[in-house]
């Protein structure tokens, strides 16, 4: 049994291809993720890339355990982006091949998948990694249809298989943006969600079957929402405004199978009995004060908290707030929502319900709770070192693995960074040296 320092076990997996290691973290202030409280002096041990145990634990390490040592460290599982359009965009321009993320020429809309414009190598996977973030949540953005198409669950690992989950749910628009796609009013986008789940259970799944003259989806699209009426694939779906919220909690009651999580969110305090009763999941946004729409006229930076402290299963996520290359602000909005805690008349949340829901939450919210989100015995090995507290903005990451394998962190940020902090003037270029 070797111990390492985080250093000396950083050169190591630098000098080897990358591998599943087995290992055990010791010394450091462990978070489960799974809403418990922080523990001192724990452990975590991860081998063939899961866990095998973590906590306030002392067990027999396995002949060969490489032991690293988290003194005065913290210790989490990996940060899960509970909503973006992570790998799937470098930069918001018009340019051709800038944006991959709208699907407004295609003459699908459900039956898009985002998976084979997912790209590993973006600049925005390795810049989420280096800050702890191991897994997202990944939509389309809808462009001619409320129905933007299906999403993917992937990591973040350096190499070239990041799906996790392909068409792990569909993506509805609804509230303003739905309005718009669909002619300008919500009863309008409401409409059209009814009539393509009617259309998708008259199908059952037979694409080649008659059709009725009236049908506004393609033969494909309306299959591809089959597996959504049947219960089978998860509906995810953005509303804002109180009311909408309970117009597509209503829908159960003509399409009971439907299995539903809402993104957004922002007046959810408003109906937070109607929303903790209904048993759905929430990937909110988390800090929305401002009314900068009138869907979102109640906005408050208590929305969470309240809606916490009525029940509501609550995940963090960063819909229309720089989702395409900000994940890593999530740790910035939970560390907020623990600060409003202290604030007279605000309602925050604690420290471990704050990081369970940029951890375990969004990974339940799509149903992988089972396999990452936490440290628990059998999830995957996903695991990160911080140098101080997590939800601090002065704290960063000091290793990371994704499936039990050691992560680089350099990215295109730190290269630049590395590249010309300390040039001598002659290496500069010309211009620069005039």
């Amino acid at each position: 049994m070797k111990r390492l320092s985080l250093i000396a076990t950083a050169l190591a997996a630098t000098a080897s291809p990358l591998a599943a290691q087995t290992f055990a973290i010791s010394g450091g202030t462990v978070v489960l993720g799974d809403g418990s409280e922080p523990i001192q002096n724990g452990m975590v041990v991860v081998r063939d890339g899961r866990i095998v145990a973590a906590g306030d634990i002392r067990m027999k390490l396995p002949a060969g355990t490489e032991v690293i040592d988290a003194t005065n460290k913290w210790v989490t599982p990996g940060i899960v982006a509970g909503f973006s359009r992570l790998g799937l965009a470098e930069v918001d321009l018009g340019a051709s091949g800038s944006d991959d993320t709208e699907t407004g020429g295609s003459p699908f809309s459900a039956a898009i998948d985002v998976t084979p414009g997912v790209n590993p190598k973006a600049s925005t996977i390795a810049v989420s990694r280096t800050d702890g973030v191991t897994r997202a949540v990944v939509a389309p953005v809808a462009a001619k249809s409320i129905f933007a198409g299906q999403g993917a669950i992937i990591d973040t690992g350096d190499d070239m298989d990041p799906i996790v989950r392909a068409r792990a749910f569909q993506f509805v628009e609804l509230g303003e943006g739905g309005a718009g796609i669909a002619g300008g009013s919500r009863t309008a986008s409401f409409a059209m969600f009814r009539n393509a789940l009617r259309e998708a259970r008259d199908l059952r799944g037979r694409v080649d079957s008659n059709r009725q003259d009236d049908v506004l989806l393609t033969r494909f699209d309306a299959a591809a929402l089959v597996p959504v009426v049947q219960g089978k694939q998860l509906l995810l779906v953005h509303v804002e405004r109180s009311k909408d919220i309970l117009n597509v909690l209503d829908l159960r009651q003509e399409f009971p199978g439907l299995k539903i999580a809402l993104v957004g969110v922002t007046e959810g305090w408003l109906v937070a009995d109607k929303l903790a009763s209904s048993g759905v999941w929430v990937i909110a946004s988390a800090l929305n004060d401002l009314p900068s729409s009138f869907e979102q006229l109640a906005a408050t930076q208590s929305n969470v908290g309240r809606m916490r402290a009525a029940g509501v299963n609550v995940a963090i996520g960063m819909i229309d707030d720089n989702d395409t290359r900000y994940a890593r602000n999530q740790r910035q909005y939970a560390g907020n929502l623990v600060a409003l805690g202290k604030v007279p008349g605000a309602a925050g949340v604690s420290w471990s319900d704050a990081f369970a829901m940029i951890s375990s939450r969004p990974a339940e919210a799509v149903g992988l709770g089972g396999e990452f989100g936490s440290l628990a015995a059998g999830r995957r090995g996903d695991v990160v070192v911080w140098d101080g507290d997590p939800l601090e903005l002065n704290s960063a990451p000091e290793a990371v693995w994704i499936d039990g394998v050691r992560q680089p962190l350099d990215n295109h940020q730190t290269k630049l960074r590395d590249r010309y902090r300390s040039l001598e003037r002659q290496a500069l270029p010309e211009a620069y040296r005039k």
